[in-house]
């Protein structure tokens, strides 16, 4: 069984890589909504989606007792991180693979392997070179599978709101089968006002080759997934695969759901089950003031409004022979508490050697930033080299402010002069 593919992380890791191949760094992606396996599975069982029966255990005692109550005459043992490609991972112990089975119903001998509690790390494609702590196990009833499809609920801006996407090749990489054989990627777009039709559901089912009574069966679980889709205001749904049993019962046997982080307020139950243990320490800090932090591994912090002027700040600093260590994106409505937060965050970084301040201000009010500067320069006693660029609305007076400081702030004309000055401030080693 695969492990499924997270379309919506790719595609922000992709985009991000984008900077690690302009200036060779490892970048950390932003972490959006994420939920482990077992929480995904759960919300699916509570939405009357079929998957199989499982439990969850910290310790290898718990999980042995998990297994024995599920009575069934396979078990799976799945470690639970926040990654995708975990069968084909590797502890730090020596162990292969964070997915194991066995049939004897004697798992001690995996358990003590997968061991849990944060005692060990699982290294997989997509985790960090030192890997991930594993501190949960999923113990799981294991079925066989005779046939594997693929399927997926998603927002399509194209087709303003949300389509279907299947095939009948389903635990594989669907980009894959996409690339090579796009004849068999079925897409049905939904009216969201009326929602998945019945024949719609039922097309679907034929395309993705079940037959007979298990046609309306696989309907039935794409109406339901669906209905989850809805109701925990989801972006995403993804299910690879999709599987038909040989007892003849479709099962959702592995899912990755994606969701609407603007829609925190009411999915609060959902959004309460966040595990920010995996994540960067600053970057979970950061969301508390409502800004994106990206970690990258040089030494000169970049504080900027925006993603686009981010990845522009930290190309003319690579261009000028200097290299980022992370960029801190303050979004719009700024207030001076976020930039003091900033700032606090910023500093926290033992390789931040140099801070450049780049803001082009529209919604953003300069002088606003630049009052949150100096109160930030006084009150951290900043210690490293400050250079900041302001431009746009009230920046008159954001210039007065900083001139009149009596701060140690270099001013920049344009961004080819901050970025100058940023790595010219860097000490020499």
């Amino acid at each position: 069984m695969m492990e499924c593919p997270n379309c919506l992380f790719r595609l922000k890791s992709v985009l991000l890589s984008v900077t690690r191949g302009l200036h060779g760094l490892e970048v950390s992606p932003r972490r959006w909504l994420n939920l482990q396996e077992y929480q995904s599975k759960k919300l699916m069982q509570d939405n009357g989606v079929t998957v199989q029966r499982f439990f969850v255990a910290d310790s290898a005692s718990e999980a042995l007792e998990a297994a024995k109550r599920l009575k069934a005459k396979e078990i799976v043992l799945k470690a639970q991180i926040l990654a995708g490609g975990r069968g084909k991972g590797v502890f730090d112990s020596g162990l292969k693979g964070g997915v194991h089975l066995t049939k004897d119903f004697d798992v001690q001998v995996h358990l003590n392997k997968l061991e849990c509690r944060g005692k060990v790390s699982l290294t997989t494609k997509q985790t960090p070179k030192e890997g991930v702590k594993v501190k949960m196990v999923m113990v799981a009833e294991a079925l066989d599978i005779s046939r594997e499809t693929y399927f997926a609920i998603l927002m399509d801006r194209s087709c303003n709101g949300p389509v279907m996407v299947g095939s009948p090749q389903g635990g594989v990489d669907i980009e894959e089968v996409a690339s090579t054989t796009p004849e068999l990627i079925f897409k049905e777009v939904i009216d969201i006002f009326e929602g998945v039709r019945d024949d719609q559901a039922l097309r679907m089912a034929a395309n993705l080759g079940f037959k007979g009574p298990l046609e309306r069966q696989a309907a039935d679980q794409i109406k339901r997934l669906y209905d989850l889709f809805l109701k925990v205001d989801a972006t995403q749904v993804e299910v690879n695969p999709l599987g038909e049993t040989p007892e003849g019962q479709v099962v959702c046997f592995d899912a990755k759901i994606n969701f609407d982080d603007n829609a925190e307020f009411r999915q609060k139950a959902v959004f309460a089950m966040d595990d920010t243990a995996e994540s960067d320490p600053l970057e979970t800090e950061a969301a508390k003031y409502d800004l994106k932090y990206i970690g990258l591994d040089g030494n000169i912090a970049c504080f900027v409004n925006g993603a686009g002027l981010a990845m522009a700040t930290c190309d003319i600093i690579d261009l000028h022979g200097g290299k980022p260590a992370n960029f801190l994106d303050l979004g719009g409505g700024v207030k001076e508490n976020q930039v003091y937060a900033a700032f606090k965050l910023l500093t926290a970084d033992p390789k931040v050697e140099a801070i450049l301040v780049n803001i082009f201000g529209g919604i953003v009010n300069c002088a606003i930033i630049a009052n949150g500067i100096t109160k930030a320069c006084r009150e951290l006693e900043l210690k490293v080299p400050l250079v900041v660029r302001l431009e746009g609305t009230n920046v008159q007076e954001a210039k007065r402010i900083l001139s009149e400081s009596g701060l140690p702030i270099t001013s920049a004309t344009d961004l080819d002069d901050a970025a100058k000055k940023a790595v010219a401030a860097i000490p020499k080693k």
